[in-house]
């Protein structure tokens, strides 16, 4: 029998997002799949930064809809958008560099006082944040940063994870580190959609992938088919998924 299409917990429908005079997506349909991680991949300028943006509420979709499980959220504020379930993990990281790694945390940690379990599976993970706890977070390295910025996105179980370049300027044992948590997040009840440009890690983790190109989506797929098929790797990216490791 043929294998049954996961449900979408996540839906852009001919969105549209103009920022100022730029109009920067151009009728953007992308589906992510509930429980899969979905790889948004294109070129520097594609777009791929303010499809994220505009999912979470920060810019407004100027047409179309994006559907979150049961709810039409394109017109929502963006701490609206949070309390769905849905975390942002921006390029910039989004830590309070004053704060301690300990405060950091706890922010993020909107329903009550930090989880001991959740943090030691954490740790597991980034024992490096363990270490510098009482630390604040703008002493850490930039892989440490970027440790801490996903941490706070998980601290809480959440629906759906939104997360761009989380290995960009990382040193491959980091890299690595981040592709076993990401991994082990797919097991839980997590949803997430990750914009990538280290094609070694959208190898080993996409599910599912989306291309973009000017503003729109120009291919969308299993993530195994398109690292299979140089040619299309070519012809979507401009390079080869086996030159970049």
């Amino acid at each position: 029998m043929p294998e049954t299409a996961p449900e979408n917990l996540l839906e852009l429908a001919g969105v549209h997002t103009h920022i100022g005079n730029y109009h920067i997506l151009h009728g953007v349909d992308l589906a992510v799949p509930r429980g899969e991680l979905t790889m948004l991949l294109g070129r520097n300028g594609a777009g791929k930064t303010t499809a994220l943006r505009t999912i979470m509420g920060l810019w407004h979709a100027s047409a179309g809809t994006i559907r979150f499980d049961e709810h039409q959220v394109e017109r929502w504020q963006t701490p609206n958008i949070a309390r769905l379930g849905i975390a942002y993990v921006p390029e910039s990281m989004g830590i309070f560099a004053g704060l301690s790694v300990q405060e950091n945390l706890a922010l993020a940690a909107r329903s009550g006082p930090l989880d001991e379990a959740r943090l030691d599976w954490i740790f597991r993970f980034f024992p490096a944040l363990k270490k510098f706890w009482y630390l604040p977070a703008g002493v850490l390295s930039g892989g440490q940063k970027q440790m801490l910025a996903i941490s706070r996105a998980i601290v809480e179980p959440r629906k759906l994870l939104l997360i761009d370049e989380p290995t960009k300027g990382l040193a491959p044992s980091i890299i690595n580190n981040l592709i076993e948590a990401f991994n082990e997040l797919k097991k839980t009840d997590t949803t997430i959609l990750l914009v990538e440009q280290n094609f070694h890690a959208a190898r080993s983790l996409g599910d599912s992938v989306a291309v973009m190109d000017s503003g729109r989506i120009v291919h969308s797929g299993r993530m195994a088919e398109l690292a299979a098929d140089e040619d299309m790797q070519k012809k979507l990216l401009g390079l080869s998924l086996d030159l970049h490791q």
